[in-house]
C-alpha cells in the first residue's frame, strides 16, 4: 500500500466545502458531518500533505464556536441530520457537547511544519476561549480537573469505564447504551446544558484521556502564545497545565496507573482501559511508573497487548468484547496517542510495535473504523480517516 497516496486520496474524497467553510468527514456513509477531534486529526495529517487544507479544517471549527467558548463535537453544516444524531440539541446547527481538546496541538503542528504567524493570530483567540471555557465552566469544585457531561465528550461513546456513572451493566448492548446517552442529552437540555448544574445532577466524570489531552494541548497553547507575544495567554497555559497535572496525580493516580473518577467525591472508576496509557502523551508518569506500566500492561498479553495491537479495554475486564464498540477493539486514535507517548519516554521497541500493527491492519483492511485485536478483522465505517494518522507516526 502506498500510504501517502491512499491517505491523500481518502482525505480529498471526504472533503466538503459549505458556505466557504472546508472540512473533512470521518466517513461519508457513517459520519457525514464535521467532528471536533477528528478534524484535529485530519489537520495533523494534512499539515504534511496540504497545509492550506489543514488550516481550513481548524478554522471551520472556530466558525461554529459558542459565545461561552465551547466548540461543539459535531457541526452539521446545514445537512439533514440523520439518526442517531437527530436528538435534542439546543437548536443550533451543531451538537451541544464538546470533545477532547486537540485544537492547540493541531494548530501548532501546522505552524511547526509551515510557519504562518497570520494563521496563528487568526485561530489563537478561539483556542484560548475554548480552553478558558473548559477550565472555568467544567471545574465547579476548583480542583483543577475538567469534567465531561456525556460519554460522547470523551470521544469513546460507550467505553466500559463509563458504565458505573451511566448506571448500566457490563454486557449492555450498543443500542441500549446509545439510548442512555440520548436520555442524558435530554436531561441536560432541561437545564440548558449548564455544565456546572448538569454535571452534578446527571453525569460528571473527570476523564483521564480528556484531561491528559488538555494538559498536552495547554503546552501547545503556551508555545503559540509565546510565539505571538501574548504573555497573559502564556501564563494561563503554563499555570493550568501545572495545576491539572498535580490534580491528576492527587485524585486519579492509584496503584501505579491513572483512573477516571466521577461525582463530587472523585470515586475512581476501576475499569482498565487504554486510559492507563493516555497520560504518557502528557508526560504524567515518572520514568519508574512508566516502566512498570510497560511491564504490567503494555507487554502483557493477558491485559492489553494483542496480536494486532493494543486493546482499548483489558482482556481481563468482564466488559471486554473484541468486536464491541470501544469495549476492546483497536482504534487508530488511541494507537496514535499511545505511540506519541511511547516515543516521548524512549520506548522505541514498543512504539515500533504500534506502528507495525497499524501498517498491517491498513494493508489487510484498508481504512476502516476499528479492528478485532485478536483476529485483525475490520468493523464499522468504511473510508474512515483515522488510519491516516499512521503517516504522522511513520515520519518519526
Amino acid at each position: 500500500m502506498d500510504l501517502v497516496r491512499e491517505a491523500r486520496i481518502l482525505l480529498e474524497k471526504n472533503r466538503r466545502t459549505i458556505d466557504g467553510h472546508t472540512y473533512t468527514m470521518p466517513s461519508p456513509s457513517t459520519y457525514p458531518y464535521q467532528w471536533l477531534w477528528d478534524s484535529c486529526f485530519h489537520a495533523i495529517v494534512l499539515a504534511q500533505l496540504e497545509p492550506e487544507a489543514a488550516k481550513a479544517e481548524l478554522l471551520s471549527l472556530i466558525a461554529q464556536q459558542f459565545p461561552d467558548g465551547m466548540i461543539p463535537h459535531i457541526i452539521f453544516w446545514g445537512k439533514e441530520v440523520s439518526l442517531p444524531f437527530r436528538i435534542a440539541w439546543r437548536g443550533a446547527p451543531t451538537s451541544s457537547i464538546t470533545q477532547p481538546p486537540m485544537l492547540a496541538y493541531a494548530a501548532w503542528e501546522i505552524h511547526r511544519r509551515t510557519p504562518d504567524k497570520v494563521f496563528l493570530e487568526k485561530i489563537y483567540p478561539g483556542i484560548l476561549s475554548f480552553y478558558k471555557y473548559l477550565i472555568e465552566k467544567r471545574d465547579p469544585q476548583d480542583h483543577h480537573l475538567i469534567g465531561i457531561i456525556n460519554p460522547d465528550e470523551s470521544g469513546e461513546d460507550n467505553s466500559p469505564r463509563f458504565d458505573g456513572p451511566m448506571h448500566t451493566h457490563t454486557d449492555v448492548s450498543f443500542t441500549r447504551h446509545m439510548l442512555l446517552r440520548h436520555q442524558l442529552v435530554q436531561k441536560n437540555r432541561v437545564c440548558s446544558f449548564d455544565a456546572e448544574i448538569c454535571m452534578s445532577k446527571n453525569f460528571w466524570v473527570k476523564d483521564v484521556p480528556f484531561n491528559a489531552i488538555l494538559v498536552r494541548n495547554l503546552q501547545a497553547l503556551g508555545h503559540i502564545a509565546s510565539f505571538l507575544g501574548h504573555k497573559a495567554g502564556e501564563h494561563f497555559a503554563l499555570l493550568n497545565e501545572g495545576l491539572i497535572k498535580t490534580a491528576m496525580r492527587e485524585y486519579l493516580l492509584s496503584e501505579g496507573v491513572f483512573w477516571s473518577a466521577s461525582d463530587h467525591d472523585y470515586t475512581q472508576l476501576r475499569v482498565a482501559t487504554w486510559a492507563h496509557f493516555a497520560p504518557l502523551f502528557a508526560d504524567l508518569y515518572t520514568k519508574e511508573e512508566a516502566d512498570a506500566l510497560m511491564e504490567r500492561h503494555f507487554n502483557n498479553a493477558e491485559t492489553f497487548r494483542a496480536p494486532f495491537g493494543i486493546r482499548t479495554t483489558s482482556k481481563q475486564e468482564p466488559s471486554y468484547r473484541p468486536g464491541g464498540f470501544w469495549r476492546g477493539p483497536i482504534w487508530f486514535g488511541p494507537h496514535w496517542f499511545i505511540y506519541k507517548g511511547l516515543r516521548a519516554y524512549g520506548y522505541k521497541g514498543e512504539a515500533a510495535f504500534i506502528l507495525r500493527a497499524n501498517l498491517a491492519l491498513l494493508e489487510r483492511n484498508g481504512f476502516r473504523e476499528y479492528f478485532d485485536p485478536e483476529t485483525g478483522r475490520a468493523h464499522g465505517a468504511h473510508n474512515f480517516t483515522w488510519g491516516t494518522l499512521t503517516l504522522d507516526m511513520i515520519e518519526e
